[in-house]
């Protein structure tokens, strides 16, 4: 499968680029930018062209790899969609639920794959865990996740900035919690230090989990675990982070899968939007301190 790369940033370069030029039947064919000296920059570092036109870039390819910010990644996708390309999408895919659904609809009238980055899921270790979860009846989860962006390539980042922790990490608890336990139909919310969020959610099947994010604790406080407990006893997942090119091939790969068979990927444009979704009432709840429903 032919891909072009839309995005010039960090992650673009050290993830996308990387690992479909690596990879061992996609092809990296282009890269796109806002800014044409940093396309052509970044594709001559992959032997490939540097395009400032995306229309053309997407005349060239059977799917495309988006890694920008999600307000403008979503109108890039519904784009690249209309034009029956496969959409390998980073999260959250829209930084509302309205953008999200409108990608969502593109994906559905094109017939197009999707699948969502969510790193997590493309790791053995992730799967086995929700296998094992899946296998007992659950009473609930809990998720922690407490980083610290300063003096990484995502610092500067200015949606990250302007909309913390829970619009960048949360949906990587979600795309554990929800699959190991339903879909959340409501959000309880509260706001600590700096860009800390805890979040209570209440899902479908009547259990709860809690959620703890942050990207601005101290060094020495950095970490990842999520659980859920239930008949069985209690099943703790410490999520890997390292080597997100290798969990990026895998993506690719189930990518490709999806558009040969015509299948839906768990991780597709459709569960990128209830994530969305649950983000949007999770905000919602900050603001007014009142439980919010999460919107059909």
């Amino acid at each position: 499968m032919r891909f072009g790369v839309l995005g010039t940033g960090h992650w673009a370069r050290a993830v996308h680029a990387t690992a479909l030029a690596e990879h061992p039947s996609a092809e990296l064919v282009g890269v796109w930018g806002r800014d044409l000296a940093k396309a052509k920059a970044l594709g001559a570092e992959f032997e490939v062209p540097g395009y400032g036109d995306v229309d053309a870039l997407l005349a060239e390819v059977d799917a495309v790899a988006i890694a920008l910010p999600p307000d403008v990644q979503a109108p890039l996708a519904v784009r690249a969609a209309e034009a029956g390309k496969h959409l390998l999408l980073e999260k959250p895919i829209a930084l509302d639920v309205a953008g999200a659904d409108r990608v969502v609809d593109a994906v559905r009238a094109a017939g197009v794959a999707s699948v969502v980055f969510f790193t997590f899921r493309f790791r053995t270790a992730t799967s086995t865990w929700l296998t094992q979860a899946g296998r007992t009846r659950l009473a609930g989860g809990s998720g922690s996740w407490l980083s610290s962006l300063a003096g990484t390539p995502f610092a500067s980042s200015p949606w990250r900035q302007e909309h913390g922790a829970l619009w960048d990490i949360g949906p990587h608890a979600l795309s554990l919690l929800v699959p190991a336990l339903g879909p959340v139909v409501s959000v309880q919310a509260g706001a600590g230090l700096r860009d800390t969020v805890h979040l209570v959610l209440t899902h479908e099947s009547n259990s709860a989990s809690t959620v703890t994010l942050s990207h601005t604790v101290a060094p020495m406080s950095t970490g990842i675990e999520f659980s859920v407990h239930g008949d069985a006893g209690r099943l703790v997942l410490l999520p890997e982070v390292d080597e997100p090119v290798a969990a990026f091939r895998v993506a690719v790969d189930e990518l490709t899968a999806a558009a040969v068979t015509g299948g839906t990927h768990p991780c597709d444009v459709g569960f990128g939007r209830d994530v969305v979704a649950v983000l949007e009432a999770a905000t919602r709840a900050l603001a007014s301190g009142c439980r919010e429903p999460v919107g059909d």
